[in-house]
């Protein structure tokens, strides 16, 4: 190597770098004023339930500010992903602040919605400008977006090593530059420390007891991890229908939260609780101790998919985590395992199944519930992953692998019966 090519390689590596960090602290800062007004306006909900009637008027709201002024960036998660697949222009940077706007508005009135996309779509949005500023190329983009992803997601959730897989397995493994790969992981770490610097707290879980792994305790994880992963099928297409059913029954696109919020208003006072909208954190945390109702995940996922569906804004990962987590604790009144290894199998195999990302989840499980944890998650991901079916929570996403080729063969042989 000549001292010229050592120069460029080192120029390069110093570029990168400095994107890196500058990407981990300046989403790291947006996820942690995210999380702050998250939590005041969470509060301020639950100590004032009759904002719940309120709910159609944010909804008009975010409706009409995205009809104005968000068109280019209404498809949230899902233009990152097409970008990715397919760089056509750069990520206008308003997605960042009309994707916040719109998630405080939909938590604040009562939507049931979660974080992780708008500090995913924060961190893509802030990454994707140093296209411009660096006179970057498409396949550099690529890159920008992974930054933008992993630092969103790792600092929302306060899982670094998780933030950075998921950026690159959402995408797909195979289609991922090496460089990504460090680079994803440098800029994950920067974002949660500086969450962290802004003295922004994560909910924590733990299980307590583990059994022993035994060939029952295995039949037991395979069984429930179906479930999951059938709960995490459910969950994807009910967001779907919804969303398909708001765009053809009503044109103008402002009036679908507005009426949704009508909707989801009447259906929260009719139920008596507030217990399925918002994050829903308070549940997911009591599903380790105390067994949940059996309606609970179904609940969720009805409340959620409307809410989406029907144009409001925020993540589907936290109200994922919560049917995972409820789901696993009403079957330990059957299944003869820990309740809180239940819940917490749950917790991150209904991700792994609607997200198409078991490695990441398996990760995520030992960030939260500690190390020995790994085998009964990393079995539970697995199996939830490919019972989940091959729709997603995400419609840009690609499935590739084992799954995809799974999922053709028994395309081919439905085809030849029919």
């Amino acid at each position: 190597m000549n001292l010229e090519n050592a120069k460029k390689i080192m120029f390069l590596t110093l570029k990168w770098i400095f994107i890196c960090v500058l990407t981990g602290i300046f989403s790291g800062s947006a996820s942690a004023f995210f999380l702050v007004t998250l939590d005041w306006v969470t509060q301020y909900r639950e100590h004032n339930n009759w904002m719940i009637w309120l709910l159609p008027i944010g909804g008009l709201m975010i409706g009409l500010v995205y009809y104005y002024w968000g068109k280019s960036v209404v498809k949230g998660n899902n233009l990152l992903l097409e970008e990715y697949e397919n760089p056509q222009k750069i990520i206008s940077l308003k997605m960042a602040p009309l994707v916040l706007f719109g998630t405080l508005i939909t938590h604040l009135f009562g939507g049931s919605a979660g974080r992780e996309g708008t500090a995913v779509q924060m961190g893509g949005a802030i990454a994707d400008q140093f296209t411009r500023i660096f006179k970057l190329d498409n396949t550099d983009r690529k890159t920008l977006i992974i930054l933008g992803i992993s630092a969103g997601f790792a600092s929302v959730f306060g899982t670094p090593l998780t933030g950075a897989l998921f950026a690159l397995e959402v995408l797909y493994f195979s289609k991922i530059s090496y460089k990504s790969i460090p680079l994803s992981f440098l800029t994950a770490y920067i974002a949660y420390f500086t969450v962290d610097f802004w003295h922004v707290k994560h909910t924590h879980y733990s299980i307590p007891i583990l059994p022993e792994m035994r060939f029952t305790t295995l039949f037991w994880i395979i069984s429930v991890s179906i479930l999951f992963g059938l709960a995490a099928m459910l969950f994807s297409r009910s967001t779907h229908f919804w969303s398909r059913l708001f765009s053809k029954t009503i044109s103008f696109p402002p009036l679908r939260p507005f009426i949704g919020g009508i909707i989801l208003a009447v259906a929260v006072y009719c139920i008596g609780t507030t217990k399925y909208i918002g994050l829903g954190i308070p549940a997911i945390v009591d599903s380790f101790s105390n067994p949940n109702a059996s309606y609970d995940f179904i609940l969720k996922i009805l409340f959620t998919g409307f809410t989406l569906g029907a144009g409001f804004k925020g993540g589907e990962v936290t109200p994922l985590f919560f049917v995972g987590a409820t789901l696993g604790s009403a079957l330990s009144i059957v299944v003869p395992l820990p309740i809180a290894l239940l819940a917490g199998m749950g917790f991150v195999a209904v991700f792994s199944g609607a997200t198409h990302t078991p490695i990441a989840c398996t990760v995520m499980g030992m960030e939260l519930f500690g190390i020995e944890s790994g085998i009964f998650i990393g079995i539970a991901c697995l199996i939830a992953y490919f019972s989940s079916g091959s729709v997603g929570i995400y419609n840009a996403q690609i499935v590739k692998g084992a799954k995809y080729q799974v999922y053709q063969k028994l395309r081919r042989k439905n085809m030849e019966l029919l």
